[in-house]
């Protein structure tokens, strides 16, 4: 738990919307609207603390207004009104403080821990828990029907929980004592009516079950058995992949607390909820996405309404004024946090991220799979490195037998359910690049333009994926020498496939790791490499380049 996860990939939190640019002459003015604003929290009027709340939240997307905020003690100013009487400036802010723990790192997350923001966090979680089953609705807000401000109010507010949670030790022991497992997995029953507000439980149920054995005895029967349902939800979108994904990791990171006996089949229900998320292609799914979006926004055209074409008119002067994502106000996201932050038309583009997010998450949570619960993360990352990888490799291989005596060897239970829902195979499809079509379609609209870093970054963490398997599972297990061979000729073919070199650090690190891992296993079982001299030549000419 915390910050020392490094496998698990994360990434510093960001706008959608990029790092807003400070335009000439408007440097050194944030004091001004910081104060003013803050001040408002204070009105008697709910409207205007409202108001104050959504202006914060806003402004807290531009990461050099922050210092100005803190300065202030946004925190305690903005924590008291997590207990507002009015349900509305609760919300607002609750999202005030999620931007700032999303858009302000791990410093700005410890320090909204220090200034105490568990303590109304937590009381508002277990009211809005309590009040949840009460369908309280609030009025209706502009064109949106049915809107349910506890399930908001508990969205913005698990959200928040998830970013000080995965940042911050003393967070996760709060959450231990204060035992908030249970409300939290309250809201998680909501997944048949509210699949964003259970993706935000799952989320944050991944980051906090993460290396917390002292939470592993509260996930009694009746908190397994709603995971369980979860997992065994046969909804198919995207989004419900996403979900499911999400909540295997939970099972996994909890596996202690599951029977020997019924171990081997958890183990398999978790890998076919990932094969069947790797399964989907991801560059057809743009491809009909896009065109659905398309087509549906001509209908709405053709239709002529006065409120859908102002909509589609103003999704488009946005995109072609601001030359940015269209987000919604005050909002903002991190790389593995958005389905619920799109704007409610872009339901196309919605589907899409939540299965780019499931793909991702999955590749990562079947790396921490093949990792030995023996080694630290420390030990890990050392031998995953090149030297410390080829002393391994010599240092475990056994001239006798001929055969790998790795302490990162695969269980049972893990290597048999990997072949059985072929998830080296699907690994290995993952690894190639993108839909060029796909790839196209994101470069010329730019509200997809994102979705071009999550098609690489899922490449990425495949290739990852495969460094990994390759250390852990057996020759024959992986298709045998034939098998390998191809594999290299394959790998070899995504580095020199462009006239050009590829210079992407990511992109280069990940095909470094696994071609190492494969020419090792190679090596060991005196495999021919089968790798043209030419192509040995320049991936050596590049790694060398200055």
């Amino acid at each position: 738990m915390g910050k020392s996860r490094a496998r698990r990939f994360r990434t510093a939190p960001f706008s959608p919307t990029g790092p807003e640019q400070r335009r000439e002459g408007e440097g050194g003015h944030e004091e001004e609207p910081a104060a003013e604003l803050l001040e408002k929290l204070q009105h008697p009027s709910a409207e205007v603390r409202e108001y104050a709340c959504a202006s914060i939240s806003r402004l807290l997307q531009q990461k050099h207004v922050i210092p100005a905020f803190l300065q202030r003690d946004v925190v305690r100013c903005l924590g008291p009104l997590l207990m507002d009487h009015s349900l509305a400036v609760r919300e607002t802010a609750a999202g005030a403080l999620r931007n700032l723990s999303a858009c302000g790192g791990f410093e700005v997350c410890d320090d909204m821990v220090t200034k105490d923001i568990m303590t109304p966090l937590v009381a508002l979680l277990k009211e809005c828990s309590t009040g949840l089953d009460a369908n309280q609705l609030s009025p209706k807000k502009c064109r949106e029907t049915n809107k349910n401000y506890i399930e908001d109010i508990a969205n913005e507010a698990i959200n928040l929980l998830w970013n000080v949670c995965e940042c911050n030790n003393t967070a996760v022991s709060i959450f231990n004592k204060e035992g908030c497992l249970e409300s939290v997995l309250h809201y998680m029953k909501k997944f048949s009516t509210n699949v964003d507000l259970a993706i935000s439980v799952a989320n944050c149920l991944q980051a906090v079950t993460e290396d917390n054995p002292d939470l592993l005895s509260s996930f009694n029967a009746s908190a397994q058995q709603i995971l369980e349902s979860v997992m065994l939800c046969p909804e198919s979108t995207m989004k419900h992949i996403l979900l499911r994904t999400l909540v295997a990791g939970t099972i996994w990171n909890i596996k202690d607390t599951i029977p020997p006996g019924s171990l081997g089949s958890m183990v398999n229900a978790i890998l076919k909820i990932f094969s069947e998320s790797l399964a989907i292609d991801a560059g057809k799914t743009i491809i009909h996405m896009n065109e659905a979006e398309r087509n549906r926004f001509k209908l709405a055209a053709e239709a002529g309404t006065e409120e859908n074409m102002s909509d589609v008119m103003d999704d488009n002067v946005l995109i072609e004024d601001d030359d940015m994502e269209e987000i919604p106000k005050g909002k903002v996201r991190r790389e593995n946090d958005i389905s619920d932050l799109l704007p409610s038309d872009k339901w196309e583009l919605k589907e899409v991220t939540a299965l780019l997010t499931a793909q991702q998450t999955a590749l990562e949570i079947i790396v921490n799979m093949c990792c030995s619960e023996d080694l630290s993360d420390d030990e890990w990352e050392e031998l995953s490195s090149s030297d410390e990888s080829d002393l391994f490799m010599e240092n475990s291989y056994n001239e006798g037998s001929g055969l790998l005596m790795s302490p990162l060897c695969l269980s049972d239970e893990v290597n048999s359910a990997f072949l059985n829902n072929l998830i080296p195979k699907k690994i290995l499809e993952k690894t190639a690049f993108p839909n060029s079509v796909a790839l196209d379609i994101c470069m010329h609209n730019l509200s997809w333009k994102p979705l071009i870093k999550k098609l690489n970054a899922v490449q990425c963490r495949a290739l990852t994926c495969l460094h990994s398997i390759l250390l852990v599972s057996d020759v024959d297990c992986l298709g045998g020498p034939s098998a390998l061979q191809s594999l290299a000729q394959h790998l070899s073919e995504l580095v020199f496939a462009k006239m050009e070199l590829p210079t992407d650090t990511e992109f280069l690190e990940a095909i470094t790791s696994a071609l190492r891992a494969l020419l090792q296993t190679m090596a060991s079982k005196n495999i021919s490499q089968m790798v043209k001299k030419q192509r040995r030549q320049r991936y050596r000419s590049s790694c060398f380049q200055p």
